[in-house]
């Protein structure tokens, strides 16, 4: 008997050779009715792999990362099979699963239009009907080789072609249908209970614009139809939510042919920005932070000396100043690095938390540019610390306070990953470790729950990364904080100790708006458009019932703009109906009614973005009641 440890610690025997959808069943027929897959010994495996050895197993539901990528890989062969059911000649390139869904790259001579789609999309739920057992078997390179050329899938031939010579190749057979595949797949294609196809879209061959331009079909599929029909009712959603489509509307931003990927923010659009700008600065400056302000130019030298260079020049923009080499800055840390070198320090000066609103410039594709979500500069919310190594445990603990109380404050969720070492780093297996278990006790004591995403921490140190959950469930990785050893090595950085000798400090880099931009762009969608009052560019709107009235609003928002609430006015020959609705496209918090009654009796009829008509008052109560309002920033 073999001895399999299981997620919650305990163990179990099993007889060699049972498969993982066998002890799924031993366990409970329920988590075997759920099961998609198996991880043994960490290695995410097919149900029907036997097992073999004392090991550690999970079983994988949809519930799982793994288990829903490994029921999407399933629906891309569905996909790919229904393709070439109803278009034999079509050739297949690739078909991986990708978060939210799956795609798969075909090389057809007609375009494959909305209409066939649909066609598509049918024959896959026949196939899915059928229910076919997915099959593996490999082959030795040559035979694998010959065997897709016999199909003449030329494309599965080159991806042959480029393993080892030595390597067993493997296939996946569903009914008559087979394709080259290192698996996982779920047991049966009847386990794709619910699917749709989104999207077609161009593509290159491996991603190459020399190569041939493929078409690529985008598709989801869950094992419930509820999930489905929750999943695209959000991308309905999301579609409304679309900041650049909101941006346009609110006049907050612009994106325009002279700047591609430099967008141009617009007065109101400032408003926010400010709004946002001001709150950092308050909690920064009462969090002990000092803010400076590096160049955006440096030398190129410079560049070389943090591994930038190395790292990242495909990614930057270069210029040239009296015949010497400069680099427009893709990261703010060198510069933050100078101005601590700027001076001496002490280790009673330490921690030194040093805070930068830091424009930076990141060349990307123009395929990959995306409204304020992605674009070719932007802000970053740096702050650089520097600090002792026995400090570093309270400096996270407080760092993560303050990143958590920042998201509360806009009604965030968030969850947390922890990024290891990735393969392209520099510095010693010493230092990664102590940073890595750095990161991790400050995450243990926070009492926060985390995600290891080994191999995505940056160069020169591994990462906490939060993702914020907006309203409508989607994620967005914004907050980051880096531990790096190599930096201050890099730059000989170093403070004075009580023992008078030099010593090396250890670096955070951190951020917690992550860009601006960004932020903005998912503040917009999160809200709708819809601000709090405190970030909303115009908070109040007045408005006359009749021509009488017009002074009386116009006392009204010479009061409220006084005491420092933006307003305006609407005095147009209009129906007031007309009016309140053009103030609600416009998602402003709160709207005031003149009529002859208020006039009369010096109040306001005020009505409420959220709850309608909320009465009659004075404009003292109205203006003290919305300035607590801004104040305590409410949601």
């Amino acid at each position: 008997m073999l001895k399999v440890s299981l997620k919650d610690g305990s163990i179990v025997e099993v007889e060699e050779g049972k498969k993982i959808i066998e002890v799924a069943k031993q366990l409970s027929s329920s988590l075997a009715k759920a099961a998609l897959a198996g991880r043994i010994d960490g290695e995410v495996k097919d149900l029907m792999t036997e097992i073999n050895k004392d090991c550690s197993l999970e079983i994988l539901t949809f519930d799982d990362e793994e288990g829903r990528s490994t029921l999407r890989h399933t629906a891309s062969h569905i996909l790919a099979q229904a393709v070439k059911r109803l278009y034999p000649n079509v050739k297949l390139a690739i078909g991986p699963s990708i978060e939210n869904g799956f795609y798969y790259d075909f090389d057809a001579d007609f375009p494959i239009t909305p209409e066939l789609l649909e066609k598509i999309e049918k024959e896959m739920n026949k196939i899915i009907k059928e229910n076919l057992k997915l099959e593996k078997f490999e082959l030795p390179r040559e035979e694998a080789i010959k065997y897709m050329e016999e199909k003449q899938e030329l494309y599965k031939v080159k991806l042959i072609e480029d393993l080892p010579l030595d390597a067993v190749i493997s296939f996946y057979t569903q009914g008559e249908f087979t394709d080259l595949c290192a698996g996982p797949h779920v047991i049966g294609t009847g386990m794709v209970k619910a699917v749709k196809l989104t999207s077609v879209a161009g593509a290159y061959w491996r991603g190459d614009v020399n190569n041939k331009s493929l078409q690529r079909i985008y598709g989801t599929a869950f094992t419930k139809k509820q999930d489905l029909d929750d999943y695209l009712n959000m991308l309905e959603e999301a579609k409304k939510r679309d900041h650049r489509k909101l941006g346009k509307e609110l006049e907050l931003f612009t994106l325009l042919e002279e700047g591609p990927g430099f967008p141009f923010f617009l007065p109101k659009g400032m408003i926010v920005r400010n709004s946002l700008e001001d709150y950092w600065r308050v909690i920064h400056k009462k969090a002990g932070y000092q803010e400076i302000k590096t160049p955006i130019i440096l030398s190129e030298e410079l560049w070389h000396q943090s591994g930038h260079w190395d790292h990242y020049k495909e990614n930057m923009y270069f210029t040239s100043i009296d015949e010497k080499p400069f680099a427009v800055k893709p990261m703010n840390c060198p510069g933050s690095i100078l101005a601590y070198k700027n001076a001496l320090h002490s280790y009673r000066e330490l921690p030194l938390r040093l805070a930068e609103l830091g424009l930076v410039h990141r060349h990307e594709l123009s395929g990959a540019l995306h409204g304020l979500m992605r674009v070719r500069c932007f802000t970053q919310d740096d702050a650089h610390i520097f600090m002792t190594k026995d400090q570093i445990t309270d400096e996270l603990l407080d760092l993560i306070k303050l990143i958590d109380d920042f998201y509360k404050n806009f009604g965030f969720e968030y969850f947390v990953e922890l990024s290891t070492r990735p393969e392209n780093s520099m510095g010693s297996d010493e230092d990664w470790e102590l940073a890595t278990n750095g990161l991790r006790t400050a995450l243990d004591k926070a009492g926060l729950s985390y995600k290891i995403n080994e191999g995505d921490g940056a160069f020169y140190g591994p990462k906490i990364d939060f993702h914020l959950r907006d309203s409508i469930g989607r994620t967005w990785q914004c907050g980051t904080i880096q531990l790096d050893f190599q930096l201050p090595e890099r730059f000989d950085i170093d403070y004075i100790g009580p023992d008078g000798e030099k010593h090396r400090p250890v670096m955070v880099h951190r951020v917690v708006f992550g860009s601006i931009e960004r932020f903005i762009g998912i503040l917009i969608e999160h809200f709708a458009g819809a601000f709090p009052a405190w970030l909303a560019p115009v908070q109040v709107k007045v408005m006359n019932i009749t021509d009488s009235s017009k002074g009386y609003v116009e006392e009204i928002a010479r009061v409220l703009e006084e005491k420092g609430i933006r307003v305006e006015s609407d005095l147009r020959n209009e129906k007031i109906g007309y009016k309140i609705r053009e103030a609600q496209l416009q998602k402003i918090p709160y709207m005031i009614v003149i009529g002859e009654k208020e006039m009369n009796e010096k109040t306001i009829a005020v009505r409420s973005r959220k709850d309608g008509d909320i009465g009659t008052m004075s404009i003292e109560e109205f203006s003290n009641k919305l300035l607590e309002e801004i104040k305590s920033k409410a949601i």
